[in-house]
């Protein structure tokens, strides 16, 4: 069986901590199953993963996300200059974007947008093949159309538009760039009600005498997360230009430590919330599917007072309810930190490393 999508579920315990803040500098929040829970934003968690040294070492640089193209420009012109004219560097951003970008002081994209160096290199070499063979613009923007599928492979150099895709409204790009997203992120919620604290904190200011040099608030919290997300593969081959499965699989397997292990470095030098996750449930199916309504009726704490292993049991027992109940064609695995019990037809696996080496088996055992 051959499915098209790796649906992730990772439950994350947080010790005290304020990890994504709303413009109020409180955190942010969202009501589910009509309780407030404290929220992940999903660009919070996404920003961490790509900005991460982790990812940067397995799946490469992340994408210049600005719509600052007179600093995009600089940026082009330094990492590109050992292979391109700069004139031919400048062409390509105008036609890319629809903007003169040469020697303005600060000219803007219509919005802020993923940019990948190796894309914009591609555009390079095809443009600069185009005026050798005497081509006017025209032309050559009806040539580079032809060519969508050879461009998605530069995608390579910038997975994390591959996974997120890209909206594009100017330009060469918005008739060429747009990329359907292959990966798909929830926020992250408490599987529980939190009670939110406030702490007084004070900067003390060694040259006074008396009082300090500052006093504020920050409102921080600790809780149980659930964590899900979805993996199209077969759109995420598409987006690389065709790449093969094993490849995607790779990638995924990459997600699946991501996801266990990023955290948004929000006041992290204040609480230092560095906290790997409890449980790492991975399924191929032929379906997205969520977990989060295993947590729709807030989790109560278990008689020693916590939230982790009520919130492992809630997860599995739904698990079970909707694979049994919908006659889902699923293979599942599970990675937990705990002894607790895992439900008939998940395998478990010992350790993370055996996880990630099941999901490049496309989720064959090897027992």
């Amino acid at each position: 069986m051959t499915a098209n999508f790796i649906n992730f579920h990772i439950l994350i315990s947080h010790s005290p901590s304020c990890l994504n803040r709303d413009d109020m500098n409180m955190q942010k929040d969202a009501v589910f199953g009509g309780k407030r829970r404290v929220r992940i934003s999903s660009q919070s968690l996404k920003r961490s993963i790509r900005k991460s040294d982790y990812y940067a070492a397995h799946l490469g640089a992340a994408s210049i996300r600005t719509k600052n193209l007179t600093k995009l420009h600089d940026e082009l012109q330094a990492e590109l200059a050992d292979r391109f004219a700069p004139e031919l560097i400048t062409k390509t951003l105008a036609l890319l974007s629809a903007k003169e970008v040469g020697g303005t002081e600060k000219i803007e994209g219509d919005a802020v947008a993923p940019w990948v160096i190796g894309e914009v290199a591609w555009f390079c070499d095809q443009i600069a093949q185009a005026e050798a063979e005497g081509l006017d613009d025209k032309k050559l923007v009806k040539a580079l159309k032809d060519q969508i599928g050879a461009m998605r492979k530069a995608l390579d150099a910038g997975v994390d538009v591959a996974l997120s895709g890209r909206m594009a409204t100017s330009g060469l790009m918005s008739e060429m760039g747009k990329v359907d997203g292959a990966l798909s992120v929830a926020h992250a919620i408490t599987t529980h009600v939190v009670d939110s604290d406030i702490d007084w904190f004070t900067a003390v200011d060694d040259l006074q005498e008396l009082g300090s040099g500052h006093l504020d608030t920050q409102e921080f919290s600790s809780g149980v997360f659930y964590r899900y997300a979805s993996l199209n593969l077969a759109q995420l081959q598409e987006n690389l230009g065709g790449a093969d499965r094993n490849r995607v699989l790779d990638m995924a397997a990459h997600l699946a430590y991501l996801l266990a292990t990023e955290i948004p470095n929000a006041k992290q030098h204040s609480f230092a919330a560095f906290n790997p996750a409890d449980l790492v449930m991975v399924s191929f199916s032929d379906l997205p599917i969520s977990l989060a309504n295993a947590f729709e009726a807030p989790i109560k704490a278990d008689n020693a007072g916590g939230f982790r292993i009520p919130s492992i049991n809630s997860l599995n027992s739904y698990w079970q309810k909707v694979h049994t109940g919908y006659g889902l064609s699923e293979r599942v695995a599970q990675y937990q930190l705990t002894d607790l019990p895992i439900p008939e037809g998940v395998a478990s696996k010992a350790t993370m490393a055996e996880l990630l080496a099941w999901i490049r088996s496309d989720g064959a055992e090897h027992d």
